[in-house]
């Protein structure tokens, strides 16, 4: 196999356009010493579609599944969701540090393990495996067949979750993982969106269903391009004041 072809550009930091040059001012968002210098790698053996070739199928004769889509047994997160996850779909759930996006996710993972009977995998690549097991404990949640893993690496992090063939996968953040051959630091503009456009890939093909955490700007937008709203399926905020005990999820965007 040869070697990957790299080209460098320089990214604007807050719109992820690109540029063979670097700008002073970004000509899309107008932000000032915005782009930086990225090694891009370009993709190599990749598959052109999401699924193995089929010919068009007329929509009359498409048939749902009752597991196309699954309750959660957290009632008012499932009444956000529309009635449930569907398979295949990729969810991102944002909010400012601190708000309790991943408490929300161990929450709804080890409720979905106990109640579905399946398999449900929490990467984490802000914790590791004794402090989110602290978190846990406070939280009262025992953790049958609720897997935990502590990696930022997504390769690694796709071919552990394969082996286990979950019902569920939660990523948390997505600021934190990172794609080996993309050669940008992870956080980045181009990280964030090759990764979510992996895991969404890796989603489609396998059925399985994904929560990604994402962190927010400090003017309360989404941390990484514009672009990562409109990849996945559904959009979540969770909102509320620091010293409030009540938090609001707010849903932005559902594809379902």
């Amino acid at each position: 196999m040869g070697k990957s072809e790299k080209r460098t550009v320089f990214v604007c930091q807050q719109c992820g356009k690109e540029s063979l040059k670097w700008l002073g001012r970004c000509p899309d968002c107008q932000q000032w010493n915005s782009f930086v210098e990225t090694v891009v790698t370009a993709p190599v053996a990749l598959s052109r579609s999401l699924s193995p070739v089929s010919p068009p199928e007329e929509l009359s004769q498409v048939t749902l599944e009752a597991t196309d889509r699954f309750p959660l047994p957290l009632i008012e997160f499932n009444r956000v969701l529309g009635g449930g996850l569907v398979a295949g779909s990729l969810v991102l759930i944002s909010g400012d540090p601190g708000i309790g996006k991943s408490t929300l996710l161990l929450q709804a993972s080890a409720a979905v393990a106990q109640d579905k009977g399946g398999r449900v995998v929490y990467i984490s690549g802000e914790e590791t495996l004794h402090q989110i097991k602290l978190r846990s404990e406070r939280l009262g949640v025992k953790g049958e067949r609720l897997y935990l893993l502590a990696e930022t690496d997504l390769e690694v992090i796709l071919s552990q979750i394969e082996q286990l063939s979950p019902s569920l996968v939660v990523i948390d953040s997505i600021q934190t993982v990172y794609i080996p051959e993309v050669g940008a630091t992870p956080g980045s503009i181009t990280q964030v969106r090759e990764c979510t456009l992996r895991l969404m890939r890796w989603a489609k093909l396998s059925g399985v269903p994904a929560f990604i955490a994402g962190h927010v700007t400090k003017d309360g937008s989404i941390a990484g391009p514009r672009v990562l709203e409109h990849i996945v399926d559904v959009v979540l905020y969770l909102e509320g004041e620091p010293f409030s005990a009540y938090r609001l999820l707010r849903c932005v965007k559902n594809r379902f």
